[in-house]
């Protein structure tokens, strides 16, 4: 805090100000990163309530222009060359204004002296745990990028638009000298806006030397004397520098051996883009298990849950020996990109997992996952044809994210499946389906056109490792990480597949009706009746509009007096023979015919 007092972050506030009647204190406290013991970070708690309300009831967010971290991470991959950094307090680097300031109140005791009187301060800087803080930065950010259009390359502007987020920046690039421009003019153009950005990072050696030793990184997970690697962490995902490849060092928490343990355990497994989904599916079903047994939170594990828990703990150091390389290729003269999307179900689970599939100048072929999913089956139980619609759902979704975000310029798509019936579904025409089948039929053909679905095996189909589960070493093993063997090749195995039929037996179609239907003249008055979303005003007008009737043809005198009960229930009854007629028409002239026979 007393850093914040020091660089003019907060000022104190005047004696003949304190009385301001517009003002807001806020409480504070300090917050440790566990991977940073020795700075602590003030937070400010702009939710805590004083008579039912707090600062952040009253802020506006404004709208969200925070990149998304999978599109950062995404594109942090494409190219060979990546950098990494950060700006400096970027949340202190936009100012309140002043009318503002007051509600940003805080009490301060000096040398942490309880019994003395405490001093009033206030925040002149955004402040972390305000509702608006983000919007407001986001937004600066942005628009000091947009301000150096005309005088920056479009890389730099882009790089500071769509490569940070918050205020972590990621970017990767084709060649050194591409780096070395970034970098420069990167700093160049956030100078322009006081932003200061530093703790540089990259796996080239002749980039960072480019850079001041005071503006780079110091690492903390590096120890030279053990010969450990140089870890650092990319938006959380651990990224082992010299060898340019994430990894996964996940530290087992003691939790307890209960249902609320699970959770813990099975939530703390960091993974954004989904490169240990099948491996983490095996704990969400252990946990989905413990659902449907109805276990209590704080409940001992069941004796025929116990082991496979403990089982898939001992599994979880061994994601260490992963391995996932950071770029999708190597090669700079990349003259095709193909995205492959698969999908697959089982009674278990169902999933989907996109690849990128990179072919250079000299027809070298690299094959990378871009994004895994993988998801335990609705507790519900539901047919195998509608989870394998669920999971080409999911695949055609995480497609739509990897083109939006990589904005690949013709980029080849294919969606690959091991299920006939889906094929079949996406192709027909003709047939309807049964709601849940429709809605999702409609959402694939929203983004993919049936010539794009192709058959899989079932063996060749990686998302069947998503599917079903895999254990670490499996999961080293599988062709999840790499794709199926045939991206490898140069020729892929497309071929024009003879899709079916839906067959009539389908328990997914909609059985047909036919209705015979005449025509008839619709009574001017119901139609009306159909504007009135209320029966005592449609009652009401209509009397009124009967009496002015009368008086027009002399029956009644004219008067400004509000149609009394008797009138209104006349209508009532006029209104219900009217509704009779036209419903029951055929009813009351066979009523009326026997009447006259008889």
């Amino acid at each position: 805090m007393n850093d914040i007092i020091t660089r003019g972050d907060a000022e104190k506030v005047p004696e003949q100000e304190l009385d301001n009647k517009t003002a807001w204190y806020i409480p504070h406290h300090g917050v440790y990163h566990p991977h940073k013991p020795e700075k602590i970070r003030v937070v400010f708690d702009c939710s805590a309530r004083f008579r039912g309300t707090s600062l952040n009831d009253h802020l506006l967010t404004g709208p969200d222009l925070t990149n998304t971290l999978v599109g950062v991470l995404c594109r942090f991959r494409k190219g060979p060359i990546a950098i990494m950094c950060d700006v400096e307090r970027m949340f202190h680097q936009f100012h309140v204004i002043k009318e503002h300031q007051d509600y940003l109140r805080f009490l301060w005791w000096d040398k942490g002296d309880l019994n003395s009187k405490p001093s009033v301060y206030r925040m002149k800087v955004h402040l972390f745990g305000a509702a608006s803080s983000p919007g407001c930065c986001n937004f600066g950010l942005k628009h000091i990028a947009s301000q150096g259009r005309n005088t920056f390359s479009k890389e730099t502007v882009e790089f500071i638009q769509r490569g940070f987020y918050v205020d972590d920046g990621l970017a990767s690039v084709t060649s050194t000298a591409k780096a070395i421009q970034l970098v420069k003019e990167s700093r160049e153009l956030c100078k322009t806006g006081n932003l200061h950005l530093h703790k540089f990072v990259s796996n080239n050696k002749e980039v960072l030397a480019t850079i001041p030793q005071e503006e780079q990184a110091q690492s903390k997970d590096q120890n030279m004397a053990l010969g450990e690697l140089h870890i650092e962490r990319a938006l959380g995902v651990q990224w082992c520098i010299e060898a340019d490849e994430f990894q996964f060092r996940v530290q087992v928490k003691d939790n307890p051996l209960t249902r609320r343990g699970v959770l813990s355990t099975v939530a703390s497994i960091y993974d954004p883009l989904g490169f240990v989904a099948p491996f983490t599916l095996i704990g969400k079903q252990i946990l989905q298990t413990l659902c449907k047994d109805k276990v209590n939170w704080d409940d001992d594990l069941p004796d025929h849950i116990l082991p496979r828990w403990e089982a898939w703990l001992r599994d979880l150091p061994k994601l260490a020996a992963l391995k996932i390389p950071r770029s999708y290729s190597q090669d700079i003269n990349i003259i095709q990109y193909e995205l492959h999307n698969f999908s697959d179900a089982s009674l278990d689970g169902y999933g989907a997992c996109s690849y990128l599939r990179a072919i250079s100048k000299e027809g070298r072929i690299s094959c990378s996952l871009v994004m895994g999913k993988a998801r335990v089956t609705p507790i519900k139980q539901m047919t195998i044809p509608r989870l394998e619609l669920s999971s080409a759902v999911t695949s055609v979704r995480n497609a739509d994210v990897i083109k939006q975000e990589l904005e690949i310029e013709n980029l080849l798509e294919y969606y690959w499946t091991d299920s006939q019936v889906v094929l079949a579904y996406i192709s027909n025409d003709a047939k309807r389906f049964h709601t849940f089948v429709a809605n999702r039929i409609q959402r694939i053909r929203q983004s993919t056109s049936p010539e794009k679905w192709q058959h899989v095996s079932s063996e060749e189909n990686p998302a069947d490792q998503a599917s079903r589960g895999l254990t670490a070493a499996q999961l080293k093993e599988s062709n999840w990480l790499k794709g199926p063997d045939f991206l490898w090749k140069k020729d892929l195995p497309i071929k024009k597949e003879t899709v079916g039929e839906v067959e009539e037996i389908d328990p997914e179609l909609r059985a047909g009706h036919a209705h015979t239907m005449r025509s008839k003249e619709v009574n001017p008055i119901l139609e009306r009746l159909k504007k009135f979303s209320d029966w005592s005003r449609a009652i009401k007008a209509i009397a009124r509009l009967k009496r002015c009737l009368k008086e027009f043809k002399g029956v009644q005198e004219r008067t400004n007096k509000t149609t009394d009960l008797e009138e209104r229930r006349d209508i009532e009854v006029f209104i219900i023979k009217l509704v009779q007629r036209e419903a029951f028409t055929e009813e009351i002239q066979k009523i009326r015919s026997q009447k006259k026979n008889h």
